[in-house]
């Protein structure tokens, strides 16, 4: 995308604010307007009043620079507090726009993006666009305003003189045209590095134990003390640009102040100038010095501000996560139907699923067993349509899921998995989420006492209203657990997925666990994905994948008569040991 395309783009979300931006323009004006005034105070302050000592003159000039001055406060404050307004409502306005995109963004994005690279989009890429769209805009559009006020009445004043000053004009736009360029390449480069420190920092706070528990507190510290490093490195380059530029634009602009001084004083010899407009000629010079500078400066966050906002639209231009289809089921029987499924992650010679087909009757557990890599999650993965399948297709109660709409689709499928995702919020709002919030408080009491929740809830000192930690830190794995299962039972959908519900659990935990899921498997078909076989024994059938292919299907007692695959598996199990 080219630069004015880019900045048009971003000036797009300044645009449903543009009421407080115009008095922020207004103010800007007003400023810019008073520019010149200084210098035209400055020939009637030393001819009228040192010179032909003029009483009015005398009387009215202090008032008149006092006035001036309150005006251009005046004005400054409301310029500025205008668009700080409206710059922090654009960072605000493009947060709740990623945010929003990365909810509606489909699983494989997020397969292939680092956690901490999107935190940095939404932290410090948002932050930076605030210098393009605003501040950026500010200076220019006030600074241009104080140049060409300036300008005209140095010409007014002085046309010849006035001349010299523009002919540095060209010099000065190729030395910020070379400098955009290295700035714009470090912000890039500066923004990357940001998302690489924001990981690493994640994955350090998250793994602390593990860092702590294996000694990694040296080799984190190195992998933070490098990328540190490479934004430090990367942030001198931009200061050297923007270092280099205004000395040498000042340089340019001495060059012409030394030239014209030369000169006016040539002309004033000659009576062709007076003192009072030698010092105003030479007032209105040095005061276009600030205004050019400024310019100059703001090459630096606009190129910033534009790389930054690279980033942002390029997140807020991914597709979405599909959802075409029209038909909304209601509430399913729970028929489920893999029709010659297959699928792939990306590379269509390694297949996850290959031509899988399987049929589920309503009500009906089904265990998934299998080698890791077997195809267990995946085939789970399809059936709240996460993923789509390569070839084939999935059916729910004879619909197609992808001509069905999304939300009707999921309203009837709950999860409860291993990694169990609890929110830092208290016991009842991880329970009603979502869709449930505002479920009634009896509701929810039903729900937990289901997944024997309520005997360790009524132990805690707010009940319901306890707040569990960050992912339920404050928790044991079992509760966690029990509370993700009531939020299942709580939505009360047709389809279940159940994908190492009781894994990682101590056996008392996992009896509570075996005991909640029993109750919330009753009446639902249910898809079960478990290593440990013990927990599937009780399923109505169980299904062997082997590299993505089922190998056989059969109820526990079957398979193991049979001496395939699944008897291996539980032999392996539940061998003797020692």
């Amino acid at each position: 995308m080219s630069n004015s395309a880019l900045y048009l783009r971003l000036l797009s979300h300044v645009k449903p604010h543009w009421r407080v931006f115009a008095l922020g323009v207004l103010g800007m004006a007003a400023v810019a307007a008073t520019e010149p005034m200084l210098p035209a105070l400055l020939k009637p302050l030393i001819e009228g009043t040192f010179i032909e000592k003029d009483p009015v003159l005398i009387r009215w000039m202090p008032v008149a620079i006092v006035v001036l001055f309150a005006v251009r406060g005046a004005a400054a404050f409301v310029a500025a507090y205008s668009l700080g307004w409206v710059g922090n409502r654009l960072v605000t306005d493009l947060r709740n726009a990623m945010f929003a995109k990365l909810l509606a963004l489909p699983a494989p994005f997020y397969d292939e993006q680092p956690a901490g690279g999107l935190i940095s989009k939404l932290t410090f890429d948002a932050t930076q666009v605030t210098a393009a769209a605003t501040s950026a805009l500010t200076i220019v559009f006030r600074d241009t305003l104080a140049i060409v006020g300036l300008l005209a009445y140095l010409l007014w004043l002085n046309w010849k003189l006035t001349l010299f000053a523009l002919v540095m004009a060209p010099l000065i736009v190729l030395v910020v045209r070379v400098l955009s360029v290295r700035l714009r390449n470090s912000s890039r480069e500066v923004q990357q590095a940001m998302g690489y420190i924001t990981q690493v920092i994640e994955e350090a706070i998250g793994a602390h134990k593990v860092v702590k528990l294996f000694g990694g507190q040296e080799y984190e510290k190195r992998r933070f003390g490098e990328e540190s490093d490479r934004v430090r490195r990367h942030l001198m380059k931009q200061v050297a640009a923007v270092a280099a530029s205004a000395p040498i634009v000042q340089l340019i602009a001495a060059v012409a102040l030394a030239v014209i001084v030369h000169y006016a004083m040539l002309q004033s010899s000659a009576a062709q100038l007076s003192v009072g407009e030698f010092a105003a000629f030479v007032a209105g010079m040095l005061l276009l010095t600030a205004p050019l500078k400024r310019i100059t400066d703001i090459n630096e966050y606009l190129q910033k501000g534009l790389a930054a906002a690279e980033s942002v639209f390029r997140l807020m231009d991914q597709a979405e996560e599909p959802d075409r289809g029209t038909v909304a089921i209601g509430r399913a029987r729970g028929e489920i139907r893999f029709e010659d499924v297959s699928f792939s992650y990306g590379d269509p010679g390694r297949l996850a699923l290959d031509s899988v087909s399987l049929a589920i009757a309503p009500g009906e557990t089904v265990a998934l067993v299998g080698a890791s890599g077997a195809g267990k999650t995946t085939l789970a993965n399809l059936v709240p349509r996460f993923y789509h399948p390569t070839r084939g297709r999935v059916r729910l109660d004879g619909h197609d899921l992808e001509a069905l709409t999304l939300a009707s689709l999921r309203a009837n499928i709950a999860l409860v998995s291993q990694d169990v995702v609890l929110f830092n919020d208290t016991v009842a709002a991880n329970i009603a989420y979502g869709m449930m919030n505002g479920a009634a408080e009896r509701d929810i009491i039903a729900a937990a006492e289901a997944a024997h929740a309520m005997e360790f809830i009524r132990e805690m000192a707010q009940g319901l209203a306890t707040l569990v930690g960050e992912n339920g830190l404050k928790l044991s794995g079992g509760q966690r657990q029990r509370l993700a299962i009531a939020r299942a039972l709580l939505k009360n959908a047709p389809v279940l997925v159940l994908d190492e519900a009781t894994s990682a659990l101590d056996t008392e935990s996992e009896r509570h666990v075996q005991a909640a899921l029993e109750a919330l498997m009753r009446g639902r078909t249910t898809i079960v994905i478990a290593h440990r076989l013990s927990t599937v024994e009780k399923a109505d059938r169980i299904v062997a994948l082997d590299r993505g292919r089922i190998a056989e299907t059969g109820t526990h007692r079957e398979l193991l008569a049979r001496g395939g695959i699944y008897d291996k598996l539980y032999r392996i199990q539940f061998a003797p040991s020692g």
